[in-house]
């Protein structure tokens, strides 16, 4: 049986495929990029599998025994893998692209009408034990049902916001490197400016790669109709957090729907005594069904590659 390593606790079912089709070490906790290496060396694994809280650099994939044939990730994100040492070195590297995209896509619009119905707020009073029926015109909320939404990145994740936004009557703008070729999404408009299309977008979802600079800064979210609502299930990086928290302030935007943050896992406190933010760390994906789903295909690629194959996912071909 070929022997591999995986870098952190999985699912029941994952670590017991995983077990049973392998010689698998499993930890029992996240490993560092350090200790990974070393139980690679010790097992005299040729696959290491990991998720993006092992971030493995090119000193890292230097340190990797001569054994190491494939790495992959159970994620759809792979900046925590420097790709171009691991080609340098021949080792193959693959993720789970389509896993991810139903759930991270659910749990988008979930951020969406939670931020425009005020969830948070309500959740707050209702707990507390309410004690007195509103007024007629306190804690009003935003009707989505019609509202144009703005899609940026209408990638696998995108087209599924798209469609999940067709059953609220919610017409959809985009924006993209290319237009779409989906007959599902024929009456989406394509953007080719960004700065163009944000001006209809009353309801605006982030669904691109992070950079190293914040996609949506203070000139951009200025461009959105006043008392927009911003969600971001992507990347923390895509959001000048400054700039939203002041618009935020303001009554510029109306709310936001986040479930990723630039210095994630420690949220900047001046957006959690937001009442317009309704927040989750980072869950897009953390249902039992998806969890699952990451895990055993990232075994999926190893087998591929172990039996002679390519990955069934690749990050190059």
């Amino acid at each position: 049986m070929h022997k591999i390593v995986i870098a952190r606790p999985m699912p029941r079912a994952v670590e017991a495929h995983a077990r049973a089709a392998f010689d698998a070490w499993v930890a029992d906790h996240v490993l560092s990029a350090d200790e990974a290496v070393a139980a690679i060396t010790a097992h005299g694994a040729r696959a290491l599998v990991l998720g993006t809280n092992l971030r493995l650099d090119r000193a890292a994939v230097t340190a990797l025994p001569d054994s190491v044939r494939i790495v992959a990730t159970t994620s759809v994100g792979f900046d925590h893998l420097d790709v171009a040492a691991l080609k340098e070195r021949g080792i193959a590297a693959a993720y789970v692209p389509q896993a991810v995209t139903a759930c991270t896509a659910d749990l988008a619009f979930m951020l969406l009408l939670c931020a425009a119905r005020r969830a948070h707020e309500y959740e707050v009073l209702a707990r507390a034990g309410w004690r007195r029926k509103l007024g007629f015109d306190e804690l009003l909320g935003i009707r989505v049902s019609g509202k144009a939404l703005g899609i940026v990145g209408m990638g696998r994740i995108g087209r599924a916001m798209a469609r999940r936004a067709s059953g609220f009557d919610m017409p959809v703008h985009y924006h993209d490197l290319q237009p779409v070729d989906d007959p599902a999404l024929a009456g989406a408009v394509f953007h080719a400016d960004l700065d163009k299309m944000l001006p209809h977008c009353q309801f605006l979802s982030l669904h691109a790669p992070g950079g190293a600079q914040p996609l949506m800064d203070e000139r951009r979210l200025a461009l959105l109709p006043p008392g927009a609502v911003l969600v971001n299930a992507a990347r923390g990086s895509l959001v000048d957090e400054d700039a939203l928290i002041a618009a935020l302030q303001s009554g510029r935007l109306a709310a936001a729907g986040l479930d990723t943050f630039r210095n994630e896992p420690v949220i900047d406190l001046r957006l959690t005594a937001l009442p317009n933010v309704f927040m989750t760390p980072h869950m897009g994906t953390a249902t039992v069904e998806t969890r699952d789903e990451m895990g055993l295909r990232a075994l999926d690629n190893v087998a591929a590659v172990l039996d002679g194959g390519a990955p069934l996912d690749p990050l190059w071909t």
